[in-house]
């Protein structure tokens, strides 16, 4: 059982030659073995639920570079609520990178899907690491994984687009976090996750620098798009839909809120981080980023502008939520990853449904797509509905126990600013709904937008059909879930 999360990081990899022995000789044979190894994957993941739930935390060491610095892995509730969502929507991402990459006649499908796995398995690494050694080394490789993903057209705007994602990440990285965790081993002679911290009391002492360090992690792990370091989200929206929906659900955005959350509550823990004016700043750029970034959405036409900048938005949710430290607070941050995962993808999904099969890409054109697409806009519906978090949905859970932590808090202000981006939210994911259901289509058959026959994709339709059912069952049925996000709160 200790090997298991070794295997699981492995198993994407080993059907990389597979996929590219196949190659485009026989694409169905290339495609299954990406839709194999995410499901084996899956399983692989799921079988650690029963260990999970009983509580045992287990530990495998593959070697040791010097004391309290090892490449090792764990496998703890935090850790798997983050890999078996991650894990389940790649199977769903897989079956729709196969109807989106054959409908946009993509080329170089065959680097996409080998790539795509070497993603997954990066981000099992980091839900799996032990330390922040392993985390790092993981989620450095999930970046340079993601960045021919990102770079996949052959435009310049898609040279550009990656060129500025793969700066901001590898940049905020070797400027700080690099830093943050040397000298983090400096002040507490490890690197290993423990649950309430890890720096011994001469070092807590030290309020000025514990304070920069914090405020390095979190911008050093640049992928949860806090502003300033937030430019390369946006940019990285020339990716085809399926990379967009990898970037803001499944793996990169949720690897940097997932390990800011590490840092937060199994490097600093709870008690000491109260004691710093660097949480204070954190909180309140936190703050800043959800007002400003939904108040940019709403001006975006284009649909996948939009979404970004709503994403932007909905990650400093969860870091605020860390940020706050009450325990109402901290259970919404841990499941708004979930909830925020499948509203974000089902919207992505609808996107390149919307793109593929209408060619259509700014909200502006969308007037009675809802009569040619019914499931793709019905889906986008129900999404938008968890995103805003109405009552019933799995968003409501979750921004349900957000609003709860800032009245443990005392916080009026965080108060409103939760409540003000869920009327922010309302205003730029409605009025989309609002257009495909109830305007007139407006026809002009001489325009490269305008599609006579349009049908929806079933590899594309299925999936975002799934995301969106789910995105509600989590408002009825959250239990599970909650319970993991209990069983990590009930370390401290």
């Amino acid at each position: 059982m200790e090997y298991l999360p070794l295997i699981i990081i492995l198993t994407p990899l080993l059907a990389i030659p597979l996929i590219f022995y196949s190659g485009e000789r026989n694409k169905n044979l290339r495609e299954f073995w990406s839709v194999l190894a995410s499901v084996i994957m899956f399983l692989l993941v799921l079988s650690l639920l029963p260990s999970v739930l009983q509580g045992k935390d287990y530990h495998f060491t593959l070697f040791q570079l010097l004391p309290g610095i090892s490449f090792s892995f764990r496998v703890d509730a935090l850790g798997f609520l983050f890999a078996v969502g991650a894990s389940f929507l790649w199977i769903l991402t897989t079956f729709y990178s196969i109807g989106y990459m054959r409908g946009h006649k993509e080329l170089n499908q065959t680097r996409y899907f080998s790539f795509f796995a070497v993603a997954l398995s990066t981000t099992m690494g980091v839900a799996f690491s032990a330390n922040l050694f392993s985390m790092f080394l993981f989620y450095e490789a999930l970046t340079l994984a993601t960045y021919p993903l990102v770079g996949h057209g052959t435009d310049e705007e898609a040279k550009r687009g990656s060129r500025k994602y793969v700066i901001y990440l590898l940049g905020a990285a070797k400027l700080l976090l690099v830093a943050a965790i040397v000298i983090t081993y400096n002040l507490a002679g490890t690197l290993e996750f423990h649950y309430g911290g890890i720096f011994p009391q001469a070092a807590i002492a030290q309020k000025v620098l514990l304070s920069i360090l914090y405020l390095m992690f979190i911008y050093g792990f640049a992928k949860c798009a806090i502003m300033p370091l937030h430019g390369w989200l946006p940019a990285a929206m020339v990716a085809p839909t399926p990379v967009s929906a990898l970037l803001h659900a499944v793996a990169v955005v949720k690897t940097g809120v997932f390990t800011v959350l590490r840092v937060t509550l199994f490097i600093f823990g709870a008690q000491t981080l109260a004691t710093l004016w660097g949480r204070d700043v954190a909180i309140f750029m936190a703050a800043f980023t959800i007002t400003v970034a939904s108040i940019i959405a709403l001006t975006r036409d284009n649909l996948k502008a939009r979404l970004a900048y709503s994403t932007i938005s909905q990650l400093s949710y969860i870091l605020l939520g860390a940020f706050m430290l009450t325990p109402s607070a901290i259970m919404g941050a841990i499941f708004h990853i979930t909830t925020h995962a499948f509203a974000k993808i089902t919207l992505f999904f609808c996107a390149g449904s919307i793109i593929v099969c209408s060619h259509k890409t700014e909200v502006s054109q969308l007037s009675g797509l809802a009569k040619r697409m019914p499931i793709t806009m019905a889906a986008f519906f129900i999404g938008s509905l968890s995103m805003i978090g109405i009552p019933s949905s799995g968003g409501f859970i979750s921004k349900w126990f957000l609003l709860n932590g800032t009245m443990e808090m005392h916080s009026t202000i965080l108060l409103f600013v939760f409540l003000l981006s869920t009327v922010l939210n309302a205003g730029y994911f409605l009025p989309v709904a609002y257009k495909a259901f109830f305007e007139k289509e407006k026809v002009d058959a001489h325009s490269h937008h305008y599609t006579k026959n349009i049908i929806e994709n079933p590899f594309m339709a299925v999936p975002l059909l799934i995301t969106a059912v789910i995105s509600i069952l989590l408002g009825w049925f959250p239990g599970i879930f909650l319970h993991l996000a209990r069983m990590v709160l009930a370390g401290f």
